[in-house]
C-alpha cells in the first residue's frame, strides 16, 4: 500500500524504513526537511515539502500516519489534513494522545466522512528490527484499509498488534501499558538499589542482571535493557537521576481515580519520578524539623 508518514523523528523515521523494506510506498513530510532528504536518499522515501504536496502524491483512499508530539502539534496536523482529505480517506494517530482527545477527533472527522484510527505504538528505537507492538482503535472498515501496514510494522502479521475496540480504545490501552511500564521500571530500580546498598557482598550488578535474564520469573525486555545499561558502568556516573514522564502515567492514575480502581504501584512510580527532579525536598526538610521538635532528634544542618 501507499501512505504518508507525517513526522519523521526517530519513531516515524524507523517506521517508514520498516514499511519501505516491507514493500510499501511511503510519502514523507517533516518540519525539518533534512530528515526527509536523508530517508529519501537512504531508503527511497518519496519526499514532500508540505502536507498539501504529501496528500497530492497519494491515491484514494489516502492514508496519512501522524507521528508528531501529542497535544497541539497533533491537533494542528490532523485539522490541516482534514481540510485536505476527502470522504473515505484515513488519518492515523500513532502518537501518545489522550484517548478523550482521540474520541473527540474521531467524531469530528466522521462528520466529514473521514476515517480515523488511533494506534498506540510501543517498541521505541528497537521497533525497526524487532517490530512494533500496536493497539488499534477504530471501525472495522478503517482497520481493513490499514491492515497491510499494521501487518508489516508488527513483529508478525498476526502477532504484536490487534484491533482492540472503537475509536479511543487504542490510545486508552497504550496509556495503561505505559502506566504498567512505570511500575515495572520502578521495581527494577528499587531492587538494584537495594543490592548496591549492601557493600558486604560486593555484588556485580551487571552479572546479576544477566543471571536473571534467563529462566527467572522476573526476566523481561526491560531487564535486558537494564543489563545493557549496567554493562559498561555500574555506577551510571554519566547519568543524572532526573526522570521525566511523558504524560501517560499521569493519565493512568487519573483514570484509576475516576474508575475507583486502586493502583498504588503505578501511582507510587509516578510520584517517584517527581521526587527524582528535586534537588532538595522541602517536605523532607519539614519532616526533619518535626522530628526535632517532638523528639529532639538531630538535624543535618545545611551548608
Amino acid at each position: 500500500m501507499k501512505l504518508a508518514m507525517i513526522g519523521l523523528g526517530k519513531m516515524g523515521g524507523n517506521m517508514s524504513r520498516r514499511l519501505i523494506k516491507g514493500g510499501h510506498q511511503v510519502v514523507g513530510y517533516n518540519l525539518e526537511p533534512e530528515s526527509t532528504k536523508q530517508l529519501a536518499a537512504e531508503v527511497g522515501l518519496i519526499p514532500a515539502d508540505s502536507l498539501a504536496e504529501a496528500v497530492g502524491k497519494m491515491d484514494a483512499p489516502r492514508v496519512a500516519w501522524v507521528m508528531v508530539p501529542a497535544g497541539r502539534p497533533t491537533e494542528r496536523v490532523i485539522n490541516a489534513l482534514a481540510d485536505l482529505f476527502q470522504p473515505g480517506d484515513l488519518i492515523v494517530d500513532g502518537g501518545n494522545s489522550n484517548y478523550k482527545d482521540t474520541m473527540r477527533r474521531a467524531a469530528e472527522l466522521a462528520e466529514k466522512g473521514i476515517h480515523f484510527v488511533d494506534v498506540g505504538t510501543s517498541g521505541g528505537v528497537w521497533g525497526l528490527a524487532e517490530g512494533y507492538s500496536m493497539m488499534a482503535g477504530g471501525s472495522d472498515e478503517a482497520l481493513a484499509i490499514l491492515r497491510p501496514a499494521l501487518e508489516t510494522l508488527a513483529p508478525g502479521a498476526e502477532t504484536g498488534w490487534g484491533h482492540v475496540g472503537p475509536s479511543g480504545s487504542g490510545h486508552f490501552v497504550k496509556m495503561v501499558h505505559n502506566g504498567i511500564e512505570y511500575g515495572l521500571m520502578q521495581a527494577y530500580a528499587e531492587g538494584f538499589e537495594i543490592m548496591r546498598a549492601k557493600p558486604d557482598f560486593d555484588l556485580d550488578l551487571h552479572q546479576v542482571a544477566e543471571i536473571w535474564r534467563f529462566g527467572s520469573v522476573v526476566r523481561s525486555w526491560l531487564l535486558d535493557l537494564t543489563a545493557n545499561a549496567l554493562a559498561d558502568d555500574q555506577e551510571l556516573s554519566g547519568i543524572k537521576g532526573f526522570v521525566s514522564d511523558s504524560g501517560e502515567g499521569r493519565w493512568t492514575v487519573f483514570e484509576a481515580i475516576d474508575l475507583d480502581v486502586p493502583a498504588p504501584v503505578i501511582t507510587h512510580s509516578l510520584f517517584a519520578r517527581f521526587v527524582s527532579r528535586q534537588d532538595e525536598s522541602y517536605a523532607a526538610k519539614l519532616l526533619a524539623a518535626m522530628r526535632n521538635q517532638f523528639g529532639g532528634h538531630a538535624v543535618v544542618k545545611a551548608d
